[in-house]
């Protein structure tokens, strides 16, 4: 498995910082948050800057996250696909082979959006094919439809297009209402990226993404998780997701070394290399 870590973890550092130091941390792989990399693309750096930025820190971009509000109706919909396309563009370009796309499919549920979700996917992961892009569907633990891993398999089951695949955000599977053997209905052609945390002394009902710790120091039973990683011979990307913002406080090469040491004792790759 890879381990990476999201440019979520530290929001409020710049694109470049965040490789630079997650590099200095021993971070050799990165889930990149599109708006930060949007950011530094705004304020007159090019791809190639991306790309010499990445090569000369030796760090790999495997998968960006994420693109919400696809399943929008109207006008926010229409924007949303536009700025997926841009995106699916720039993916392409830096070689980012997966983009998480969020299955925010809002209230009231209609038969109709069930099944233009189904027609949506199935257009969305046309168009991500067409740069070399995979799509991992994230399941959402407030979403109307597709609020657990079961029914997120059996979507991706349903559209059947091979760059169409699963994103298992832990957060998501641990405060909704998916359940352990859920887990069976994840195999390796089918499971296209994994993101860790941890809650601690929240009760599910409550938990909100402000509570993501770090992975191993809260209540989620991760090892049963990681077992069935192994079991299906998963090597994809582990990244660490938190949207915390008093972890935002800390500077990107401590997050870095500190997040690298807990996932890499996670995923038994404890010894860095």
């Amino acid at each position: 498995m890879q381990p990476a870590l999201s440019q979520v973890c530290t929001l409020h550092a710049s694109f470049s910082q965040d490789i630079e130091d997650f590099a200095a941390g021993q971070c050799q792989a990165v889930d990149v948050w599109l708006t930060k990399l949007e950011d530094y693309l705004d304020g007159g750096h090019t791809v190639n800057d991306v790309r010499q930025l990445l090569l000369t820190h030796e760090m790999a971009v495997p998968v960006a996250s994420y693109q919400g509000g696809l399943f929008g109706a109207g006008d926010s919909g229409e924007e949303a696909w536009k700025l997926f396309t841009r995106r699916l563009a720039l993916c392409g370009e830096l070689e980012i082979g997966t983009l998480v796309v969020a299955c925010d499919i809002a209230e009231p549920l209609r038969q109709a959006d069930i099944d233009g979700a189904h027609e949506l996917l199935y257009r969305a992961t046309g168009a991500a094919a067409e740069h070399g892009v995979r799509i991992a569907f994230e399941f959402r633990a407030d979403a109307a439809l597709g609020n657990n891993l079961q029914t997120a398999a059996a979507i991706v089951a349903e559209v059947g297009h091979p760059n169409l695949g699963l994103c298992l955000d832990l957060f998501h599977y641990y405060v909704g209402p998916s359940k352990p053997e859920d887990l069976t209905y994840l195999n390796v052609a089918n499971l296209f990226h994994v993101q860790l945390c941890d809650i601690a002394d929240t009760p599910r009902e409550f938990a909100r993404d402000a509570d993501r710790i770090l992975p191993g120091d809260g209540d989620i039973p991760l090892e049963s998780i990681i077992n069935r990683l192994r079991e299906i011979g998963y090597q994809g990307c582990v990244s660490i997701e938190l949207m915390n913002p008093q972890i935002w406080q800390v500077p990107p090469r401590q997050f870095g070394e500190i997040g690298m040491t807990a996932l890499r004792k996670i995923l038994g790759q404890a010894r860095m290399t």
